[in-house]
């Protein structure tokens, strides 16, 4: 079983990051082993600031495999970006599984709701054309510190979560099937990012918990998410500043 993460900033990570990609590697290693899964993906690094490019290597555990760190992720991209290379992504990867977080960047300042869900469709078509078989996973936008403050966009926000749930819905078949995830549980932008958008330590497990558990239930693949360590989590959603951070520069939400 082959897993492609696609997504934005929250996605690939900034250097020093551990990302929730991580912890999805954590959970695959701890319930469907080592030979039972790849990740694949065209990308292996974080967001890197001086050269606005996903290629640093400085993630916060060095002792992450970098046959895992594959990804089809970066810092400003959304579903606007991804959907006219997915199919090529697929193609050369041969990924069975794609998880899918994108949509908050794409609102923010590219496509408005039905523009955004025309092109989660479009992306869906291409990856099936390399692939009639794959599987997706698509997590909602999640709570954003934009919406908290900005009413109608947390409407477009919210809308545009219906139209991907309707999308999924329509789309979904049993060869390749589309399953919308359930928003994180728990998540708060306070303690489980660093800037009310990118998720800290805390919040990487909430949202790797969110695509093993609809994985799970769904499919019966993996297991019920369980941190690689209750500790860390606990650690890091009381480090992760909810104040005085200065954002990695990209467009403001």
């Amino acid at each position: 079983m082959r897993f492609l993460f696609v997504g934005d900033s929250m996605t690939v990570g900034r250097a020093g990051d551990f990302t929730w990609r991580h912890r999805m590697w954590q959970h695959l290693e701890a319930t469907v082993g080592e030979g039972g899964y790849a990740i694949v993906g065209p990308r292996t690094g974080l967001y890197d600031a001086e050269s606005d490019a996903p290629v640093s290597t400085a993630y916060a555990d060095p002792s992450f495999p970098a046959a895992a760190r594959r990804h089809l992720a970066g810092w400003g991209e959304g579903w606007l970006h991804m959907a006219p290379v997915i199919e090529e992504a697929v193609a050369a990867s041969g990924a069975d599984v794609l998880l899918v977080s994108l949509g908050l960047i794409d609102l923010g300042f590219y496509t408005d709701c039905e523009q955004t869900a025309a092109n989660a469709r479009a992306f869906i078509v291409a990856a099936r054309t390399a692939n009639p078989q794959v599987k997706l996973v698509l997590l909602p936008v999640i709570p954003n510190v934009r919406a908290e403050s900005d009413a109608p966009f947390a409407a477009s926000c919210a809308r545009f979560n219906r139209l991907l749930a309707q999308a999924a819905a329509d789309l979904s078949t049993p060869a390749s099937p589309v399953l919308l995830a359930g928003h994180p549980s728990g998540y708060d932008i306070h303690t489980d990012t660093y800037d009310g958008t990118h998720p800290g330590p805390s919040g990487e497990h909430k949202l790797a918990a969110a695509f093993a558990d609809a994985l799970h239930r769904a499919w019966s693949l993996g297991g019920p998410y369980t941190p690689a360590s209750e500790a860390e989590a606990v650690r890091g959603a009381a480090a992760v500043p909810t104040a005085g951070v200065v954002p990695v520069p990209e467009p403001a939400l």
